[in-house]
């Protein structure tokens, strides 16, 4: 028997999936100024139609935790929250350190491996299909700012982070392509291509440049793992996998496909680099 999911893209690093009346959340946020509009947000009214629902925070950073998300248990009392080792949320949530097992139905399944800044990634497994959030597990060095030496050690870090995920098996990821680190935004993404092969990615963590998501689908996507950029909050995709192997995407409608979001503007890459205004320095210790 197949199985249908629906992703469903809300804004920076925050998505839902629902397959049949399971719903995950992860690492939902509106936004610095409420970004995402009304008629986009999940409501308790949206939650009331499913059975179970699960909300992972994979840190406690403001961009992957909007406290809203707490505020559904007053109408939805049955929510399981799963969040990192390191969260101060007392008896809200589930709490799990890099290498932890759960069990949280006859369905779902969840493993937490590390980051590569705070908190913890994630990989579920719903009805047997893989599904992976890194969270903020990424290549994180700034080119401007950080030595060679630096650079060296945050490689050596994020390497060591992903050999054991490489080891699963991942049919969905969500990973960082974020457009401070430079012209080198991609550098961790594509080796988690290159070590995990999922059978799909969805870069998340972009920060509103919704072109740098398109071009990093555009430009890395392989034979082993398609690339699908969604941009815009509500922005939905359908997966159907088969049980002998096969997974289809379905695209979003024509609402998403304006020519808006198919233009990518990379007039950065050439002259003035529009990255250097962002670019942060890293502190990775001694």
């Amino acid at each position: 028997m197949g199985r249908s999911l629906t992703v469903t893209y809300y804004h920076h690093s925050g998505f839902s999936i629902a397959w049949e009346k399971v719903l995950l959340v992860f690492d939902y946020w509106l936004g610095e100024h409420g970004e995402v509009p009304e008629e986009k947000r999940i409501t308790p009214e949206f939650l009331a139609g499913f059975k179970e629902i699960y909300v992972f925070i994979s840190h406690e950073h403001p961009d992957h935790l909007d406290p809203v998300v707490f505020e559904w248990r007053n109408s939805i009392p049955g929510i399981v929250y799963i969040v990192s080792i390191d969260m101060p949320v007392g008896t809200r949530g589930k709490r799990m350190s890099p290498g932890d097992v759960m069990t949280l139905s006859e369905s779902v399944t969840v493993k937490a491996f590390k980051s590569t800044d705070l908190g913890v990634s994630f990989l579920v497994d719903v009805a047997g299909v893989k599904l992976f959030h890194a969270g903020d597990l990424n290549f994180w060095h700034w080119r401007e700012e950080s030595t060679a030496r630096q650079i060296e050690e945050a490689d050596a870090a994020f390497r060591a982070a992903v050999e054991p995920i490489s080891k699963e098996m991942v049919d969905v990821a969500f990973f960082p392509a974020d457009p401070r680190l430079g012209l080198l935004f991609d550098a961790g993404a594509n080796y988690f291509l290159l070590a995990v092969k999922p059978r799909l990615l969805i870069p998340m963590h972009f920060w509103g440049r919704g072109d740098i998501a398109i071009e990093f689908a555009r430009r890395s996507r392989c034979r082993q793992t398609e690339i699908i950029a969604m941009t815009q909050s509500g922005e939905q995709i359908g997966l159907d996998f088969t049980d002998d192997g096969y997974l289809t995407v379905h695209l979003p409608s024509a609402e998403y496909t304006s020519a808006a979001d198919t233009q990518v503007d990379l007039g950065g890459y050439e002259g003035r680099d529009p990255f250097n205004d962002t670019d942060l320095p890293v502190d990775i210790g001694e």
